[in-house]
């Protein structure tokens, strides 16, 4: 079984290139023309990422996610979030790696069939990085105003956030 799942992006790739040469599809000139779209997309976002990914990192150096955890424990508590996944909430909008690393340093403390390390792993695939997603889409498509994009967004985030609290207590509390 594990064999067979090593081969399976190779294989999906030969049947995908089979398909289409057999259909008469130039498989050399689609690719350089995906990897031209692609690089022309990675040169709109370098700007947002640029901004974003040392702003993530001073949040964490400075001290203020800590502040912020500390602030924001009790009422969450109240709510039925476990305390050790404020990090997480905060940092998850920001960034993606970050929330990474704030996740596995929960699962690696608190273990990873505690209730809490459940919860961290679920939030981390019910929610979104919500600025980072703005930021590529946004300044891909070249929209400078997001409107009601990022309350909406964040509003998602939130229940997504409780949501993966509450099914945690459910099926593992």
């Amino acid at each position: 079984m594990k064999d067979a799942a090593a081969l399976a992006v190779p294989l999906i790739l030969a049947l995908v290139c089979c398909f289409a040469l057999c259909r008469g599809v130039d498989v050399f000139g689609a690719m350089s023309a995906g990897a031209k779209d692609g690089l022309k997309t990675a040169a709109g976002i370098l700007p947002a990422l640029t901004v974003l990914l040392p702003a993530v990192a001073m949040l964490r150096a400075s001290g203020a996610l800590d502040a912020l955890t500390a602030l924001l424990s009790p009422l969450l508590s109240r709510l039925g979030v476990p305390p050790e996944t404020v990090a997480l909430m905060l940092i998850r909008p920001v960034s993606g790696s970050g929330a990474l690393a704030v996740g596995s340093d929960i699962i690696r403390t608190a273990g990873a069939n505690s209730l809490t390390g459940r919860t961290a792993a679920v939030m981390l695939g019910s929610t979104e990085t919500t600025f980072y997603v703005i930021a590529v889409y946004f300044g891909a498509a070249g929209i400078r105003d997001t409107r009601h994009a990022i309350p909406a967004a964040l509003i998602a985030d939130l229940a997504g956030f409780l949501a993966a609290a509450f099914f945690s207590r459910v099926f593992w509390g």
